[in-house]
């Protein structure tokens, strides 16, 4: 569907992340979003913005960063939950960052990304000028950090997604929707993986007008030690299943 100009602006941001024992990774993800929030303020200054972070089931040291940042910068809300579940994670965030302001979200933005990801500078501001121009949901490019990956696996997901606009793909790494689509198509389905293409899935169907872009691109963990059955570090563990069965058979 196409962008419908004349949108209320959106006069709030409300980041949402959700951890499971990701202490390796929260101080770098937590800091890239700070920086975003300090490019947001500089582009728009007065826009307001929130940070929910969701602790799921933490046996790791990951409350202990989150705690240190939360002390010293009041934007950051910390959840604790026993879920093991990304989608309920996710869902749990937003209900939490939403509560209270019924009546304003038309004007409130959700971005939504992973605790072992880093968000570029214009991560936010760029997703408000979609917005601004009638845009109800942006879905941003993930690239994995090929740091530690296998140069076989990284290659492989590279001919598989060529980045660019209008891509198809979509990310709970990187994700933004207006709240009030988000309402109206039911958010995040309480579900261990791929809560995020249900949700957009459930977007377009409703007919609020999507935009995929690459101005955004996250960088993200490229382990293949997967969080959830079916999301991105399985996906590339399936990878190198298929790159060493093709370096055998060769």
């Amino acid at each position: 569907m196409a962008p419908e100009p004349g949108r209320p602006r959106i006069a709030r941001v409300d980041v949402v992340m959700p951890a499971h024992n990701e202490e390796r990774h929260l101080e770098q993800a937590l800091s890239a979003i700070q920086a975003a929030a300090a490019a947001l303020e500089a582009r728009r200054p007065g826009t307001d913005v929130g940070i929910t972070v969701v602790l799921d089931h933490c046996t790791d040291r990951s409350a202990e960063v989150v705690s240190a940042f939360a002390g010293l910068d009041t934007r950051i809300t910390v959840l604790s939950r026993p879920f093991r579940n990304a989608g309920a994670s996710r869902a749990a965030g937003v209900a939490a960052a939403l509560l209270g302001r019924p009546s304003a979200l038309e004007e409130t933005w959700l971005a939504s990304t992973d605790a072992d990801s880093c968000v570029p500078d214009n991560w936010l501001w760029r997703q408000l000028e979609f917005a601004d121009s009638g845009w109800d949901v942006v879905l941003g490019s993930v690239e994995p950090d090929p740091g530690g990956m296998d140069p076989e696996v990284l290659r492989r997901w590279r001919a598989r997604h060529p980045f660019g606009e209008d891509h198809p793909h979509v990310y709970g790494a990187n994700l933004g929707v207006r709240a009030s689509a988000y309402r109206h198509a039911g958010g995040f389905p309480e579900i261990r993986s791929a809560e995020d293409r249900i949700l957009v899935e459930r977007l377009r169907r409703r007919g609020f007008a999507v935009v995929a872009t690459d101005t955004i691109r996250v960088v993200t963990s490229g382990r293949t030690a997967a969080r959830a059955p079916r999301g991105f570090g399985a996906y590339l563990r399936a990878i190198g299943v298929e790159a060493g069965a093709a370096l055998r058979s060769g």
